[in-house]
């Protein structure tokens, strides 16, 4: 793996560590639907903007647009949704050790759609990380930190939508198309699409006296997830290569936390802990199985 490489995909993985932070402070006075969307459609008409200067064209055959189309509704449209509507039900904290499944998920997507099967350690590994989401979400003292059984299902859920959509978008990549293409046209024609709808879902009352602190994590989702960590992670996924590459995920539920922690003084728990032992412990054995 190139340093270009391996710094692209840490400024990734860095950059989403803080997703749930961000996110987290953007729901504290906007709601949740106001947040999935304009994330997608700010993020989506810059791209765009982007995109059109840059004359970057939309992908040349119809296998590379199906796969845009699939890692730009993942990526952009059903990841966002679930996992804001998550985070806003339950802690920063949570939210970031269940993310922490992702390369294992992701693994199993790019694995599934080769048509090849784990060995046994994987599916160990697997079965010990779950075993810790499983404490993680059941933890008796998550009430104390705003975390709750329904917003740990929702942002579980939308771990399956983005490890989709990285799959697909490294599948892209690989194919010959750009990254800088995959993240701008992916989220610029959802934005587009949201766009129309956007008068009947937003809440122009409370976007308006939301506050700079909630603006500035919405920002962060739109700007910096959206496009920058976006870009980045697509060229590592399908430059250095899906299972290499996505070791580095590892990192982000470390930072996340920290981040948490620094930003939010959200408490961790003795649970939590042991839970996130157990989330990193599997992940890191079904990787090394791989």
């Amino acid at each position: 793996m190139s340093w270009i490489v391996f710094l692209a995909a840490l400024g990734a993985v860095l950059i989403f560590g803080g997703s749930a932070v961000a996110t987290k402070v953007a729901v504290s006075t906007i709601s949740a639907i106001d947040v999935s969307v304009l994330r997608t459609v700010i993020g989506g008409l810059v791209a765009l903007s982007l995109a059109l200067v840059m004359r970057i064209e939309l992908p040349a055959t119809t296998a590379q647009r199906w796969l845009l189309l699939l890692s730009g509704f993942c990526g952009f449209i059903a990841f966002p949704l679930l996992f804001t509507f998550g985070v806003s039900l339950t802690s920063a904290n949570h939210a970031t050790m269940i993310l922490a499944i992702l390369p294992v998920s992701t693994g199993a997507i790019a694995t599934a759609w080769d048509r090849q099967w784990p060995k046994r350690a994987w599916w160990l590994g697997c079965t010990i990380a779950f075993a810790g989401e499983v404490l993680l979400i059941y933890d008796p003292a998550a009430d104390s930190a705003n975390a709750s059984i329904d917003g740990d299902l929702l942002v579980w859920a939308s771990t399956l939508f983005a490890s989709l959509g990285y799959v697909a978008g490294a599948r892209l990549q690989r194919s010959g198309y750009s990254s800088r293409g995959t993240t701008f046209w992916g989220v610029g024609l959802f934005a587009l699409l949201l766009l129309p709808l956007a008068p009947l879902l937003l809440d122009f009352e409370g976007l308006l006296t939301a506050g700079a602190y909630a603006w500035s994590g919405l920002i962060y989702q739109a700007i910096g997830v959206t496009i920058v960590a976006y870009i980045l992670w697509y060229f590592a996924l399908g430059t250095g290569g899906i299972a290499r590459v996505g070791l580095l995920q590892f990192l982000q539920p470390v930072s996340g936390v920290v981040f948490a922690f620094i930003i939010l003084a959200e408490p961790l728990s003795l649970m939590f802990l042991l839970s996130s032992i157990f989330i990193m412990l599997g992940v890191i054995l079904a990787f090394r199985a791989k």
